[in-house]
This record gives structure tokens, sequence and C-alpha cells, in this order.
């Protein structure tokens, strides 16, 4: 069967070209194709029409054979005489067999007729073998065929790695008569019946692709595994690190060789379940890194040209690696949002703070990607982060992505940067705060925690302060004094949701200022069954304020030190001060909401009851004296009273 431009797992039936089928009826005269059109089984299905065999010409009627091509062949329109001997193949559509269906995984675009074949000319290397005939119909699917053939030529000196990790590209069929001038078909190998988003849309995807590449502890060795079957969590992540090295190893071997992919997205990546490898298209859209012109110019403009369409390529990785991971990307409406999040300019790194919301909404008891991403200190989260970053300057290259702790197996040995352990810190800090504090011993590691961060501060300075500062910011944890409603009976029931504080540069100062605006969100409960119905007034409460920022410097008791970092084996002199930036507070405006009529009274002791339950720095933002650590994700400020207050950055747009 021929499928134009297959969307998706139905098929169309003006998407068909009648042009190569004979049909035949019971009167005589002709049929249109039947289309087995329904709701059939997702797994192994395929859509079919009945055909006869694909009409051909007078010259390829004659015996098979095979010749070698042109090089003008891929860039002549449309074909011309010469022979060529290399690894392109010229064929005639007589050396096929033509298959009556094609699999859904082989879906092109509107200008693209697809056929499924199989070799038939005994002369052939191919012979027996299974192919994709690819019919370009218009100028630019033309163009995009040839293409092809000419990187197949340029990557052939290296056909292991071609043929392991792109679509085998053969070569191409000759033109049988004056009527098909105006048409290109691409001869390509056959890799299965489904691209890798039809495998992630297959309900049993994870346990059958593991059918399909045949797992044992012999090939997970290859990343990093010991290991074979368990949780569903470690089977997927298993998979994961399977099919993105061999997916960046094949991007990584286009780089080398001065080409850009600039076409990954899942329709275009394909499993084989012959050598269980990764393909990554035909590379049609391939496109050179350098010029060939010498002047001195277009040499820099080719180097920033190079890093250009590099980081483009590791962006689509990224894509590819957050709908393997995160199945719920996989809805069209919520990538949409995903990539709106991307789109604005927000960093990366609060991904996570952004995904928390969709990804529990279904699952409030865990989420399989969400597991996966937080594993090993978050580090799932840091390589999306690195593929997705807003300045393409600051992606991560294929090399080091496949030395991401993220994508190496328990049995080797990594060496994370300080980057790594740093967002590792901040990660491990801010999951166990999600949990429920319950002894003494976990509110010191996550002190702790956070007096590493501080140590390993990677902006000290006022500059960076002023750079990574405004926006709006989430109260993770604080190490002061935590009283909740537990052991207590108040006048009024308050349950706290989220505190923010928003800075906000200010303009017309000489000296850096910023607006400041402590936002906490809370809810008025009923006095009886609360602790079964936490359903209530809502209310909120707003504290306004500016800020100056100024260096300075934390200083630390020598034995104070000493029992610090008695335990961190590597600092050989504990240090007795770190930079910080003073945090100079002028003027509060508190003003406070609540969703129900109250009189004055039950306002106040609402006031009296969120006071007594959030740290007093966020109410009285004046005792906030200083900032020890911050980034593009993660922010600590010390109160007066010494105790740490461990921020997120939050976005506005979560919905």
């Amino acid at each position: 069967m021929a499928l134009c431009g297959i969307a998706a797992f139905h098929p169309v039936a003006d998407g068909c070209d009648s042009r190569p089928f004979r049909w035949s009826s019971v009167l005589g005269e002709p049929s249109p194709p039947r289309f087995l059109v329904g709701s059939p089984p997702l797994r192994g299905w395929r859509a079919r029409c009945s055909l006869g065999k694909i009409a051909s010409g007078p010259e390829s009627r004659g015996a098979a054979g095979r010749t070698g091509g042109s090089s003008s062949a891929v860039e002549g329109a449309p074909f011309p005489e010469e022979e060529e001997v290399g690894p392109v193949i010229k064929f005639k559509m007589s050396d096929f067999a033509v298959s009556d269906q094609v699999s859904v995984g082989l879906q092109g675009r509107l200008d693209e007729v697809i056929f499924e074949a199989t070799v038939r000319d005994p002369e052939s290397p191919l012979y027996n073998s299974r192919v994709v005939l690819r019919q370009l119909t218009s100028m630019q699917a033309r163009r995009r065929g040839r293409r092809a053939l000419e990187v197949l030529k340029k990557l052939a000196p290296r056909r292991i790695m071609y043929h392991s990790y792109a679509m085998q590209v053969h070569g191409y069929v000759s033109p049988s008569g004056s009527g098909d001038d105006d048409s290109f078909t691409l001869v390509h190998g056959y890799h299965g019946s489904y691209s890798l988003r039809h495998w992630l849309q297959l309900s049993d995807w994870l346990p059958t692709l593991e059918a399909t590449l045949a797992l044992d502890e012999e090939y997970v060795r290859r990343v990093g595994d010991d290991t074979v079957g368990g949780p569903a969590v470690t089977r997927q992540l298993r998979l994961t690190r399977i099919l993105m090295r061999d997916l960046l190893i094949g991007v990584n071997y286009l780089h080398s060789h001065g080409l850009a992919h600039t076409e990954l997205r899942l329709e275009n990546v394909h499993i084989s379940p012959v050598d269980k490898h990764v393909k990554v298209g035909i590379l049609g859209n391939a496109v050179d890194f350098f010029d060939n012109s010498s002047s001195d110019s277009m040499v820099e403009g080719n180097t920033d040209r190079r890093r250009l369409m590099i980081a483009f390529d590791m962006r689509c990785v990224g894509f590819i690696m957050a709908k393997l991971v995160l199945r719920e990307l996989m809805d069209a409406s919520v990538f949409l949002k995903f990539k709106s999040f991307l789109n604005k300019g927000n960093n990366p790194s609060c991904l996570r703070e952004f995904l928390l919301p969709i990804l529990c909404r279904d699952s409030p008891s865990g989420n399989a990607g969400l597991q996966m991403l937080d594993r090993n200190w978050g580090a799932g989260w840091n390589l999306l982060s690195l593929l997705l970053a807003t300045k393409p300057s600051a992606r991560i290259s294929c090399l080091d992505a496949l030395r991401h702790p993220f994508l190496c197996g328990p049995r080797w040995r990594v060496r994370p940067s300080m980057h790594v352990i740093r967002w590792g810190l901040g990660s491990t800090a801010v999951r166990m705060a999600e949990d429920y504090i319950y002894g003494q011993h976990q509110r010191s590691r996550i002190s702790y925690f956070i007096e590493l961060m501080e140590l390993l501060n990677p902006h000290p300075r006022r500059k960076s302060w002023l750079e990574f500062l405004p926006g709006r910011w989430r109260l993770v944890y604080s190490t002061g004094r935590h009283i909740g409603l537990t052991l207590r009976q108040p006048s009024s029931r308050v349950l706290i949701g989220n505190a923010y504080l928003t800075f906000t540069r200010s303009t017309g100062s000489d000296f850096p200022a910023f607006s400041i605006v402590s936002d906490i969100s809370f809810k008025v409960m009923p006095k009886s069954q609360w602790p079964h119905d936490k359903a209530g007034a809502p209310g909120s409460l707003d504290i306004k304020s500016s800020v100056r920022i100024a260096p300075g410097r934390r200083f630390y008791l020598k034995e104070e030190t000493e029992a610090k970092w008695k335990r961190v084996g590597h600092i050989k002199e504990p240090p007795s001060s770190l930079p910080a930036v003073k945090l100079l507070v002028e003027g509060i405006d508190i003003s406070m909401r609540i969703g129900s009529s109250s009189s004055i009274d039950s306002a106040k002791s609402v006031l009296h009851e969120v006071r007594t339950q959030i740290p007093p720095e966020m109410f009285d933002v004046s005792e906030l004296v200083c900032g020890t650590y911050v980034d593009s994700r993660m922010m600590v400020l010390r109160g007066v009273n010494g105790s740490a207050l461990l921020f997120t950055r939050s976005c506005l747009t979560t919905t």
C-alpha cells in the first residue's frame, strides 16, 4: 500500500496516490482502494489496502540489474545518464517485489508516497532484503532525497557507524519513462514497524520494547548496569539510558563528520530489532557545518554556525529525553505548555518546579518519570536543564552528556563536576523538605546540606546577586522553629499554603535596590473536624518592603567552625568566614485578605496564628540580614537569629 504523509495511526484515503496501482472489479471498471479503517488494536496494527503491482514502464520491465549511481545523479535534475561506482546504488523498479502493506511507523510527509518492498535481483547484495521505497513528489522533497545520497557518500568511509546509527540509504530508483521525471524515489532500509513515537504510544511499551531489544545482563553492561528486571521505575530508567546513549552516539557521529541533523524528533527515530541500535533518520535535511570559503571572516562565521547547529541538535535531543521519561508530555496540550515555558525565556533549571503540579495531578503517590529524574541527587533534571539551556553556548555536548551521571549505570564510577555536586546538594535538600520531618536527625541533615551549599556558593559577589535575585522564590524550608497545629488548640485553625518572596529591581536609584514582596497563602478551617476536612476560606498575607544589596561576609566562631566541617575530609583548613551580601531592608507595609467575612477580632486571631506558623523572617522581612547562596535555581537567606531559609525559583505561569 502507498501512504502519502501518514499523520497518525489511521490512514486517510485522500492521502493515497492512485497512480502506482491497478485495480479491477467484477464489472471491469476501476474501483477505489479499500482501506481497513476502524479501531484496530494499537500493537502490531498495519494499514492495508487492496492493490496490484506497481505499474512499471518499458525500461523497468527488462531484466533486473544493479548499476552504480552517478555523482551528478543526486545533484542534477532529474537524473543523468552517467553511471557511478560508489555507495549509491541505482535500482530499477523491476528489482522489487512491492508489498501490499506499509508499517505505520514509516509515516511520511504530504509530499511523500511510501512503499515496502523486497529486493528480488539475485545479483544485488541486498537480495531478499526488506527495503522502503520513498517516492518524493515535490521539489523540496526531491532535494531532501538527493541530500540523503550526498550524506551517504560523505559518511561512506565509516559505513559500520553509519549503518549502526543512521537509517541505511541504499540508493534511488532510475526513472522508467518521461512521466516519472517529476518524482524521485529513494530506497532506504527497513528498521521495524514503529518509530520511537509509536513505541511510546503503546500502553505496554516498556515490556514490549524490552522484549524487542532482548535485554540480558551482557547487554545492560553497556550502560554500566549489572541487573535486569526489577521495579518498573528501575526498568524504565535502564531502558532510557540505553536509548539515550545510543541516540547521543549517533548524533555525535554526525557532528564529528561536520554534519548537523536538524530534524531530531520522535517520528524520525527508529529502533532496529536486528542490531538493537537507534537509527536517527535518513538525514535528508542534514546540514554541513562549514562553508568552503577560506576567508578569515567566513572561518569565524563557520565556527559560530557549527556551535549553533550543535546546540540546536542538543535541544532536540532534550525534547526527546523529556518525552521518553515524562509520559505526560506525549499529550499535545501538556507539551505545548512545556515548550511555551521554555520559549518565554524561563531557565530550564526550574523545570521541576514548573512540572511538579502537572506530574502529581493524577498520581499524588508518585510519578514514575519524576522518580527517575529525582534519582541520583536529581541528576536527570540536571541533564535535562543542560540539554534545554536557554543560551546555546550553555548546552551540553554529546560527549559530556554521555559522561553525565544520569546516563551512567551503578557499575561505572563517575567523577561528577562541581556543578553537579552543587545541584545534588540542593535537590536532596528540596526532596527531604518535601517529606514530613519526623526527627532531629533529619533536620540536622538538611541544615548540613544547606551549609555545604553555602561553602560551595558559585556566585558570592554582589554583581551575581543583582543578576540572579530578581524573580519569584518559593520557601522550601527554614532551619528555625517549626510550629504546627497537631499539638495545639489555637482559637483559629489556619493551614499554611505556599510562601513566596518576589524581588523586583527598582529603577531610578543610584544604589542597587529591590522592591520585595512576601506573599503567604493560607486557609481558615472550621473548628470541628479540621483534621479530616481541610476545606476552608482562602486568605493571603502580603508584606511589601524595599531592600538594598551590599557586599559583606559571614564570620564563624572557631569552635563552631571545627564542629561544622570536621566531617568534610577534603577541607584541610576550615574557613573562618565566607563571602555574602548584606540585605538592608527599609520600611514594611502589611495587608491581609480573607475570603469569608469576619470580625476584627477573628482577623486578629487569624493573623496571630499565621505569624506563629511561618518563619518570622517571612513576616518581618527586616529580620533578613544576609544572602549566602544563589544560582539560577536555589537561594539561601539568613535571618538575624542565624536560621537559614531555603528558596527555590518559582514561575509565575504554572498552568
